[in-house]
Protein backbone atom coordinates (compact mmCIF):
# COMPACT_ATOMS: atom_id res chain seq x y z
CA UNK A 1 0.00 0.00 0.00
CA UNK A 2 1.45 3.51 -0.87
CA UNK A 3 0.06 5.12 2.25
CA UNK A 4 0.88 8.78 1.78
CA UNK A 5 -1.80 8.31 -1.58
CA UNK A 6 -3.99 6.16 0.71
CA UNK A 7 -3.92 8.88 3.28
CA UNK A 8 -4.31 11.71 1.01
CA UNK A 9 -7.32 9.80 -0.13
CA UNK A 10 -8.98 9.35 3.30
CA UNK A 11 -7.93 13.12 3.79
CA UNK A 12 -9.87 14.83 0.70
CA UNK A 13 -12.83 12.40 1.69
CA UNK A 14 -13.20 13.60 5.50
CA UNK A 15 -12.38 17.40 3.93
CA UNK A 16 -15.92 16.73 1.33
CA UNK A 17 -17.77 14.66 4.55
CA UNK A 18 -16.93 17.76 6.76
CA UNK A 19 -19.12 19.90 5.00
CA UNK A 20 -22.17 17.89 4.37
CA UNK A 21 -21.65 16.54 8.55
CA UNK A 22 -21.41 20.85 9.28
CA UNK A 23 -25.05 21.03 7.78
CA UNK A 24 -26.69 17.97 8.78
CA UNK A 25 -29.94 18.45 10.94
CA UNK A 26 -30.29 16.98 14.30
CA UNK A 27 -33.07 14.46 13.37
CA UNK A 28 -30.34 12.73 10.87
CA UNK A 29 -27.10 12.50 13.40
CA UNK A 30 -29.57 11.02 16.45
CA UNK A 31 -30.72 8.45 14.12
CA UNK A 32 -27.24 7.53 12.22
CA UNK A 33 -25.84 7.15 16.24
CA UNK A 34 -29.44 5.00 17.20
CA UNK A 35 -28.94 2.94 14.33
CA UNK A 36 -24.60 2.33 15.40
CA UNK A 37 -26.12 1.44 18.45
CA UNK A 38 -28.34 -1.24 17.74
CA UNK A 39 -25.89 -2.39 15.13
CA UNK A 40 -23.39 -2.81 18.10
CA UNK A 41 -26.00 -4.41 20.09
CA UNK A 42 -27.05 -6.95 17.82
CA UNK A 43 -23.60 -7.45 16.57
CA UNK A 44 -22.23 -8.44 20.04
CA UNK A 45 -20.63 -12.29 18.91
CA UNK A 46 -19.11 -10.51 16.22
CA UNK A 47 -17.20 -7.95 18.22
CA UNK A 48 -16.75 -9.96 21.22
CA UNK A 49 -14.97 -12.33 18.34
CA UNK A 50 -13.07 -10.32 16.50
CA UNK A 51 -11.43 -8.35 20.42
CA UNK A 52 -11.38 -12.55 21.15
CA UNK A 53 -8.61 -12.89 18.05
CA UNK A 54 -6.87 -9.39 19.03
CA UNK A 55 -6.42 -10.21 22.30
CA UNK A 56 -4.67 -13.72 21.28
CA UNK A 57 -2.42 -11.58 19.69
CA UNK A 58 -1.82 -8.83 22.33
CA UNK A 59 -0.98 -11.70 24.42
CA UNK A 60 1.58 -13.44 22.22
CA UNK A 61 3.48 -10.21 22.13
CA UNK A 62 3.53 -10.20 25.35
CA UNK A 63 1.81 -6.53 25.55
CA UNK A 64 1.63 -5.20 29.08
CA UNK A 65 -1.10 -6.03 31.63
CA UNK A 66 -1.94 -2.43 31.15
CA UNK A 67 -2.77 -2.46 27.47
CA UNK A 68 -4.45 -5.59 27.88
CA UNK A 69 -6.95 -4.24 30.10
CA UNK A 70 -7.44 -1.33 27.89
CA UNK A 71 -7.80 -3.77 25.01
CA UNK A 72 -10.89 -6.13 26.27
CA UNK A 73 -14.07 -5.88 24.94
CA UNK A 74 -16.77 -7.50 27.58
CA UNK A 75 -20.49 -7.98 27.26
CA UNK A 76 -20.31 -4.98 29.62
CA UNK A 77 -18.20 -2.55 27.62
CA UNK A 78 -20.17 -3.66 24.32
CA UNK A 79 -23.16 -2.32 26.57
CA UNK A 80 -21.41 0.44 27.52
CA UNK A 81 -20.38 1.70 23.96
CA UNK A 82 -24.50 1.48 22.66
CA UNK A 83 -25.51 2.75 25.71
CA UNK A 84 -22.86 5.97 25.00
CA UNK A 85 -24.42 6.28 21.98
CA UNK A 86 -27.70 6.50 22.69
CA UNK A 87 -26.30 8.91 25.87
CA UNK A 88 -24.92 10.98 22.68
CA UNK A 89 -28.21 11.09 20.68
CA UNK A 90 -29.90 12.45 23.44
CA UNK A 91 -27.20 15.38 23.80
CA UNK A 92 -28.88 19.00 22.60
CA UNK A 93 -27.05 19.49 19.26
CA UNK A 94 -24.63 22.09 20.21
CA UNK A 95 -23.70 23.23 15.98
CA UNK A 96 -25.80 26.32 15.09
CA UNK A 97 -26.63 27.50 19.02
CA UNK A 98 -26.22 31.59 19.60
CA UNK A 99 -25.22 33.21 22.86
CA UNK A 100 -24.79 36.28 23.99
CA UNK A 101 -26.67 38.61 21.55
CA UNK A 102 -26.83 41.95 22.43
CA UNK A 103 -27.31 45.32 20.86
CA UNK A 104 -24.42 47.76 21.24
CA UNK A 105 -24.61 51.39 20.34
CA UNK A 106 -24.47 51.80 16.71
CA UNK A 107 -27.80 49.16 16.28
CA UNK A 108 -26.29 46.24 15.56
CA UNK A 109 -26.46 42.44 17.25
CA UNK A 110 -23.14 40.82 18.17
CA UNK A 111 -23.11 37.40 19.74
CA UNK A 112 -21.33 34.10 19.02
CA UNK A 113 -22.13 31.26 17.14
CA UNK A 114 -21.67 27.14 17.92
CA UNK A 115 -19.60 25.64 14.81
CA UNK A 116 -17.51 22.25 14.21
CA UNK A 117 -14.35 22.35 13.78
CA UNK A 118 -14.10 20.56 10.72
CA UNK A 119 -11.85 17.21 10.30
CA UNK A 120 -10.33 15.52 13.52
CA UNK A 121 -7.85 13.11 13.53
CA UNK A 122 -7.90 10.70 16.41
CA UNK A 123 -4.79 8.28 16.89
CA UNK A 124 -5.09 5.71 20.04
CA UNK A 125 -4.29 2.98 21.70
CA UNK A 126 -5.85 -0.18 22.51
CA UNK A 127 -9.18 0.80 23.67
CA UNK A 128 -11.10 -0.78 21.25
CA UNK A 129 -14.81 1.24 22.70
CA UNK A 130 -12.67 5.05 21.83
CA UNK A 131 -14.09 4.31 17.73
CA UNK A 132 -17.34 4.09 18.63
CA UNK A 133 -17.02 7.14 21.13
CA UNK A 134 -15.27 9.39 18.96
CA UNK A 135 -17.19 8.45 15.72
CA UNK A 136 -20.25 9.42 17.67
CA UNK A 137 -18.96 12.46 19.28
CA UNK A 138 -17.52 13.81 16.03
CA UNK A 139 -20.73 13.30 14.78
CA UNK A 140 -23.13 14.92 16.66
CA UNK A 141 -20.52 17.97 17.05
CA UNK A 142 -21.32 18.33 13.23
CA UNK A 143 -17.21 17.22 12.08
CA UNK A 144 -16.13 14.51 10.39
CA UNK A 145 -13.47 12.20 12.12
CA UNK A 146 -10.31 10.08 10.65
CA UNK A 147 -9.79 7.09 13.35
CA UNK A 148 -6.45 5.90 13.59
CA UNK A 149 -6.05 2.74 16.01
CA UNK A 150 -3.45 0.84 17.37
CA UNK A 151 -2.26 -2.30 15.48
CA UNK A 152 -3.38 -4.28 18.49
CA UNK A 153 -7.09 -3.31 18.05
CA UNK A 154 -7.20 -3.86 14.22
CA UNK A 155 -9.98 -6.69 13.98
CA UNK A 156 -12.13 -4.65 17.19
CA UNK A 157 -11.57 -1.47 15.95
CA UNK A 158 -12.74 -2.66 11.93
CA UNK A 159 -15.79 -4.74 13.64
CA UNK A 160 -17.35 -1.72 14.95
CA UNK A 161 -16.19 0.53 12.27
CA UNK A 162 -18.82 -1.55 10.13
CA UNK A 163 -21.60 -0.79 13.08
CA UNK A 164 -20.55 2.68 12.10
CA UNK A 165 -20.52 3.11 8.32
CA UNK A 166 -24.79 1.21 8.66
CA UNK A 167 -25.83 4.25 11.29
CA UNK A 168 -24.11 6.65 8.98
CA UNK A 169 -25.50 4.78 5.55
CA UNK A 170 -29.26 4.14 7.10
CA UNK A 171 -29.43 8.04 7.98
CA UNK A 172 -28.53 9.13 4.26
CA UNK A 173 -25.42 10.83 5.70
CA UNK A 174 -21.54 10.00 3.46
CA UNK A 175 -19.86 7.32 5.24
CA UNK A 176 -16.72 8.79 4.90
CA UNK A 177 -17.72 11.39 7.78
CA UNK A 178 -16.27 8.85 9.80
CA UNK A 179 -13.09 6.62 8.06
CA UNK A 180 -11.09 3.90 10.48
CA UNK A 181 -7.46 3.25 8.99
CA UNK A 182 -7.07 -0.25 7.75
CA UNK A 183 -3.39 -0.39 7.83
CA UNK A 184 -1.34 -0.97 11.03
CA UNK A 185 1.16 0.58 9.18
CA UNK A 186 2.89 3.69 11.79
CA UNK A 187 3.62 5.94 8.97
CA UNK A 188 -0.34 6.62 8.61
CA UNK A 189 0.27 8.32 11.85
CA UNK A 190 3.24 10.51 10.08
CA UNK A 191 0.83 11.76 7.48
CA UNK A 192 -2.27 12.42 8.87
CA UNK A 193 -0.56 14.30 12.11
CA UNK A 194 1.22 16.47 9.05
CA UNK A 195 -1.86 16.98 6.75
CA UNK A 196 -3.09 20.63 7.87
CA UNK A 197 -4.68 20.86 4.05
CA UNK A 198 -7.40 18.58 5.15
CA UNK A 199 -7.71 18.00 9.20
CA UNK A 200 -8.22 20.78 11.68
CA UNK A 201 -6.92 18.94 14.52
CA UNK A 202 -5.55 15.93 16.51
CA UNK A 203 -6.89 14.12 19.45
CA UNK A 204 -4.66 11.51 20.85
CA UNK A 205 -5.46 8.56 23.48
CA UNK A 206 -2.82 6.77 24.23
CA UNK A 207 0.82 6.13 26.28
CA UNK A 208 3.02 8.46 27.03
CA UNK A 209 5.37 7.91 24.30
CA UNK A 210 2.11 8.04 21.30
CA UNK A 211 1.85 11.47 22.79
CA UNK A 212 5.15 12.86 22.99
CA UNK A 213 5.82 11.98 19.62
CA UNK A 214 3.18 13.73 18.59
CA UNK A 215 3.85 17.02 20.41
CA UNK A 216 7.07 16.52 18.78
CA UNK A 217 5.88 16.28 15.21
CA UNK A 218 2.45 17.03 14.47
CA UNK A 219 1.87 20.47 12.23
CA UNK A 220 -2.21 20.41 13.33
CA UNK A 221 -3.43 21.64 16.28
CA UNK A 222 -3.27 18.50 19.64
CA UNK A 223 -5.73 18.74 22.22
CA UNK A 224 -4.15 16.29 24.75
CA UNK A 225 -3.15 15.14 28.35
CA UNK A 226 0.55 13.51 28.57
CA UNK A 227 -0.27 11.57 31.10
CA UNK A 228 -2.56 10.90 34.67
CA UNK A 229 -0.60 11.27 37.66
CA UNK A 230 -3.53 11.73 40.30
CA UNK A 231 -3.86 12.53 43.69
CA UNK A 232 -6.12 12.04 46.65
CA UNK A 233 -5.53 14.60 49.88
CA UNK A 234 -6.69 12.61 53.29
CA UNK A 235 -7.72 15.83 55.60
CA UNK A 236 -7.82 15.82 59.15
CA UNK A 237 -10.80 17.12 58.89
CA UNK A 238 -12.37 14.39 56.55
CA UNK A 239 -14.42 11.53 57.57
CA UNK A 240 -12.20 8.38 57.67
CA UNK A 241 -14.84 5.77 56.77
CA UNK A 242 -15.68 7.72 53.21
CA UNK A 243 -11.63 8.34 52.69
CA UNK A 244 -11.05 4.28 53.43
CA UNK A 245 -13.82 3.90 50.46
CA UNK A 246 -12.57 6.56 48.05
CA UNK A 247 -8.74 5.84 48.43
CA UNK A 248 -9.68 2.14 47.59
CA UNK A 249 -12.09 2.97 44.81
CA UNK A 250 -9.42 5.41 42.93
CA UNK A 251 -6.80 3.33 43.31
CA UNK A 252 -7.96 -0.33 42.63
CA UNK A 253 -11.66 -0.04 40.96
CA UNK A 254 -9.44 -0.24 37.68
CA UNK A 255 -5.67 -0.05 37.49
CA UNK A 256 -5.04 0.75 34.09
CA UNK A 257 -6.36 4.43 33.59
CA UNK A 258 -5.34 8.04 33.24
CA UNK A 259 -7.55 8.68 36.22
CA UNK A 260 -6.79 5.98 38.77
CA UNK A 261 -4.96 7.46 41.26
CA UNK A 262 -1.08 7.24 42.23
CA UNK A 263 0.03 9.32 45.25
CA UNK A 264 -2.18 9.31 48.22
CA UNK A 265 -1.75 12.41 50.71
CA UNK A 266 -2.41 11.95 54.38
CA UNK A 267 -2.51 14.26 56.84
CA UNK A 268 -0.36 13.57 59.45
CA UNK A 269 -2.80 14.34 62.31
CA UNK A 270 -4.63 10.89 60.93
CA UNK A 271 -1.84 9.10 59.34
CA UNK A 272 -1.58 6.19 62.16
CA UNK A 273 -5.50 6.39 62.53
CA UNK A 274 -6.10 5.69 58.55
CA UNK A 275 -3.14 3.90 57.04
CA UNK A 276 -3.11 1.00 59.03
CA UNK A 277 -6.60 -0.30 57.74
CA UNK A 278 -6.16 1.18 54.41
CA UNK A 279 -2.70 -0.11 53.71
CA UNK A 280 -4.19 -3.24 54.78
CA UNK A 281 -7.23 -3.27 52.03
CA UNK A 282 -4.16 -2.27 49.37
CA UNK A 283 -1.94 -5.62 50.13
CA UNK A 284 -4.85 -7.66 50.38
CA UNK A 285 -5.42 -7.12 46.66
CA UNK A 286 -1.88 -6.81 45.99
CA UNK A 287 -1.06 -3.28 45.60
CA UNK A 288 2.58 -2.62 45.98
CA UNK A 289 3.14 0.68 48.65
CA UNK A 290 5.93 2.69 48.43
CA UNK A 291 5.96 5.35 51.09
CA UNK A 292 7.59 8.44 52.63
CA UNK A 293 9.49 7.54 55.97
CA UNK A 294 6.76 9.13 58.19
CA UNK A 295 3.93 6.86 56.23
CA UNK A 296 6.41 3.50 56.51
CA UNK A 297 7.03 4.04 59.86
CA UNK A 298 3.17 3.32 60.46
CA UNK A 299 3.14 0.65 57.61
CA UNK A 300 6.30 -1.68 57.84
CA UNK A 301 5.40 -3.33 54.95
CA UNK A 302 6.07 -0.14 52.66
CA UNK A 303 8.69 0.18 50.53
CA UNK A 304 10.73 3.11 50.49
CA UNK A 305 9.65 6.00 47.55
CA UNK A 306 11.95 7.82 45.56
CA UNK A 307 11.73 11.43 44.15
CA UNK A 308 10.83 9.56 40.82
CA UNK A 309 7.87 7.93 41.96
CA UNK A 310 6.08 11.14 43.32
CA UNK A 311 6.27 12.14 39.61
CA UNK A 312 4.94 8.32 38.38
CA UNK A 313 1.87 7.04 36.36
CA UNK A 314 2.17 3.24 37.00
CA UNK A 315 -1.12 2.49 35.35
CA UNK A 316 -0.58 -0.99 37.36
CA UNK A 317 -1.15 -2.19 41.34
CA UNK A 318 1.49 0.32 42.73
CA UNK A 319 0.82 3.41 44.89
CA UNK A 320 2.67 5.92 46.26
CA UNK A 321 1.84 7.44 49.77
CA UNK A 322 3.11 10.34 51.32
CA UNK A 323 2.17 12.05 55.17
CA UNK A 324 1.96 15.44 54.72
CA UNK A 325 2.08 18.38 57.71
CA UNK A 326 -1.48 19.68 56.18
CA UNK A 327 -3.51 20.67 53.09
CA UNK A 328 -1.05 23.49 52.30
CA UNK A 329 1.66 21.21 52.04
CA UNK A 330 -0.63 18.51 50.48
CA UNK A 331 -1.51 21.44 47.60
CA UNK A 332 1.93 22.28 47.83
CA UNK A 333 2.75 18.43 46.70
CA UNK A 334 0.22 18.23 44.14
CA UNK A 335 1.07 21.44 42.24
CA UNK A 336 4.29 20.36 42.04
CA UNK A 337 3.94 16.81 41.28
CA UNK A 338 0.95 16.30 39.24
CA UNK A 339 0.12 15.99 35.50
CA UNK A 340 -2.69 18.64 35.92
CA UNK A 341 -5.38 15.88 35.63
CA UNK A 342 -7.72 14.68 38.67
CA UNK A 343 -7.26 15.17 41.83
CA UNK A 344 -9.28 15.03 44.89
CA UNK A 345 -9.46 15.96 48.45
CA UNK A 346 -11.53 13.95 51.86
CA UNK A 347 -12.71 16.39 54.33
CA UNK A 348 -15.58 17.96 55.86
CA UNK A 349 -14.45 21.41 56.13
CA UNK A 350 -16.59 23.73 53.85
CA UNK A 351 -13.70 26.05 53.38
CA UNK A 352 -10.70 23.88 53.23
CA UNK A 353 -13.25 22.29 50.45
CA UNK A 354 -13.62 25.22 48.61
CA UNK A 355 -10.07 26.49 48.71
CA UNK A 356 -9.02 23.33 47.55
CA UNK A 357 -11.25 23.40 44.53
CA UNK A 358 -9.80 27.25 44.23
CA UNK A 359 -5.91 26.05 43.95
CA UNK A 360 -4.94 22.89 42.66
CA UNK A 361 -4.74 23.30 39.36
CA UNK A 362 -5.48 20.61 37.76
CA UNK A 363 -8.41 19.73 34.71
CA UNK A 364 -10.75 18.20 37.50
CA UNK A 365 -10.77 18.78 40.89
CA UNK A 366 -12.87 16.74 43.47
CA UNK A 367 -14.77 17.30 46.92
CA UNK A 368 -15.24 13.60 48.38
CA UNK A 369 -15.75 11.49 45.31
CA UNK A 370 -12.95 8.55 43.44
CA UNK A 371 -10.82 10.52 40.84
CA UNK A 372 -12.28 7.37 38.81
CA UNK A 373 -15.73 9.39 37.88
CA UNK A 374 -13.64 12.02 35.37
CA UNK A 375 -14.58 10.79 32.20
CA UNK A 376 -17.03 11.82 29.89
CA UNK A 377 -19.76 9.21 30.57
CA UNK A 378 -19.99 10.12 34.48
CA UNK A 379 -19.81 13.81 33.37
CA UNK A 380 -22.88 13.85 31.69
CA UNK A 381 -21.40 14.05 28.45
CA UNK A 382 -22.79 10.67 26.67
CA UNK A 383 -18.87 9.87 25.81
CA UNK A 384 -15.55 11.25 26.00
CA UNK A 385 -13.29 11.87 22.86
CA UNK A 386 -9.78 12.11 25.50
CA UNK A 387 -9.19 14.16 28.44
CA UNK A 388 -7.59 17.20 28.00
CA UNK A 389 -5.03 19.16 30.23
CA UNK A 390 -4.66 21.95 28.18
CA UNK A 391 -5.42 25.41 29.21
CA UNK A 392 -7.02 26.73 26.01
CA UNK A 393 -9.96 25.88 23.98
CA UNK A 394 -10.73 22.70 25.83
CA UNK A 395 -9.82 21.89 29.67
CA UNK A 396 -10.75 17.54 31.39
CA UNK A 397 -12.91 15.21 29.59
CA UNK A 398 -13.67 16.60 25.54
CA UNK A 399 -17.42 16.28 25.00
CA UNK A 400 -19.61 17.75 22.30
CA UNK A 401 -18.88 21.06 23.27
CA UNK A 402 -14.90 20.76 23.06
CA UNK A 403 -15.17 19.29 19.68
CA UNK A 404 -16.80 23.11 18.58
CA UNK A 405 -15.72 26.54 18.14
CA UNK A 406 -17.04 29.71 18.20
CA UNK A 407 -17.73 32.59 15.83
CA UNK A 408 -19.23 35.96 15.99
CA UNK A 409 -22.48 36.85 14.33
CA UNK A 410 -23.22 40.27 13.38
CA UNK A 411 -27.37 41.15 12.74
CA UNK A 412 -27.92 44.27 10.87
CA UNK A 413 -30.67 46.07 8.66
CA UNK A 414 -29.07 47.89 6.29
CA UNK A 415 -26.48 49.38 9.21
CA UNK A 416 -22.83 51.23 8.53
CA UNK A 417 -20.47 52.23 9.88
CA UNK A 418 -20.10 56.25 10.48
Amino acid sequence: MDIKAYMQTVGQQAKAASRAIARADTNAKNKALTVMAQAILRDQAKLLAANAQDMEAARARGLDSALLDRLELTEKGVAGMAEGLLQIAALPDPVGEITGLNYRPSGIQVGKMRVPLGVIGIIYEARPNVTADAAALCLKSGNASILRGGSEALNSNQAIAACVREGLAAAGLPETAVQVIETADRAAVGELITMREFVDVIVPRGGKGLIERLIAEARIPVIKHLHGVCHVYIDDKGDLEKAIRIADNAKTQRYGTCNTMETLLVAEAVASTVLPKLCRIYLDKGVELRGCPAARAIVAEMNAASEEDWHTEYLAPILSIRVVKDMDQAIEHINTYSSQHTEAIVTEDYSRARRFLREVDSSSVMVNASTRFADGFEYGLGAEIGISTDKIHARGPVGLEGLTSQKFIVLGEGHVRG
